[in-house]
C-alpha cells in the first residue's frame, strides 16, 4: 500500500518498550512522529535516537509526541538505549516499537509484503527502506514523509522546523517559503483575494500578482 500526503495514517497495536500501545488512542489530540530504523545497534540510528531524545522537550513543546521503531524485539531496545545514552549523553524516554514481524514496517510500506513475518536473520541491508519519518496531524492524517538512506543521519531540527511550519499554515491562510524559519515573513495563499488580505494581513507585500508576503501571524 503507497501512502500518500493527508491519507489516514494507518493503524496498529504493536508493542513498545512503554508497553502495548493502539497507534491512533497513543496519538490522542496531538501530532505524531515516527520515526523508523533498520536494526538496533547500528551507528546512525544510535545518533538518531540519542539526537531525538535531546529534542524530546521541544516537540512537546509543539504537542507533538514521538516515537520510534525498529525491526527487532524490545528487550534489544532496552539493552540498545544504554549504549545511546552513553554514545549521546541522552536518555531514550521516548517509546521505541518492536516491529519483530515486521508488521508496522510492511503496513507503512517500507518492506514489501513478501518480506517475511520475522526479523531473525534479517540484516540491516535487508531492511535498509526501513528508514522513514512520518509525521501524522491530531487528525490522524499524514502530513509528512520523509525517506532517508542509510548512510545519512536524519537532521531533526528540519522536522521541527516543518512542524512549526504545519501548525501555522493549518491555523492561518498562509505558507512559508524556502528556508523559513519561525518570525520570518510568509506567503499569503492564493485562496485568499487581494481584499481579503487588506483586512487579514494589512500592510502586505505584492513581489508579484501571484507571491504576496506578509509578517507571520501570531
Amino acid at each position: 500500500m503507497s501512502l500518500r500526503i493527508n491519507d489516514v495514517a494507518p493503524d496498529f497495536t504493536a508493542e513498545t518498550t512503554h508497553g502495548t500501545i493502539n497507534f491512533h488512542e497513543w496519538i490522542g489530540d496531538s501530532w505524531a512522529v515516527l520515526f523508523s530504523h533498520p536494526k538496533d545497534f547500528t551507528p546512525v540510528c544510535t545518533t538518531e535516537l540519542g539526537a531525538v531524545g535531546s529534542l524530546e522537550d521541544q516537540f512537546a513543546a509543539r504537542g507533538a509526541k514521538v516515537i520510534g521503531l525498529s525491526v527487532d524485539p524490545v528487550e534489544n531496545h532496552g539493552k540498545w538505549a544504554k549504549d545511546i545514552e552513553e554514545v549521546t549523553g541522552s536518555p531514550v524516554n521516548f517509546p521505541v516499537i518492536g516491529d519483530t514481524d515486521l508488521t508496522v514496517a510492511k503496513l507503512y510500506d517500507m518492506l514489501p509484503g513478501d518480506a517475511g513475518d520475522s526479523c531473525e536473520g534479517r540484516t540491516p541491508a535487508d531492511n535498509a527502506t526501513v528508514r522513514m519519518v512520518f509525521v501524522v496531524g491530531p487528525d490522524k492524517r499524514i502530513k509528512l514523509t520523509l525517506a532517508y538512506p542509510m548512510t545519512t543521519g536524519r537532521n531533526f531540527d528540519e522536522i521541527i522546523r516543518v512542524l512549526d511550519s504545519m501548525q501555522l499554515t493549518a491555523k492561518h491562510k498562509v505558507a512559508t517559503p524556502a528556508n523559513w524559519k519561525p518570525g520570518e515573513d510568509v506567503i499569503i495563499t492564493g485562496a485568499v483575494s487581494n481584499e481579503e488580505a487588506d483586512k487579514i494581513f494589512p500592510g502586505y507585500k505584492t513581489v508579484k500578482p501571484y507571491l504576496r508576503t506578509t509578517t507571520q501571524p501570531k
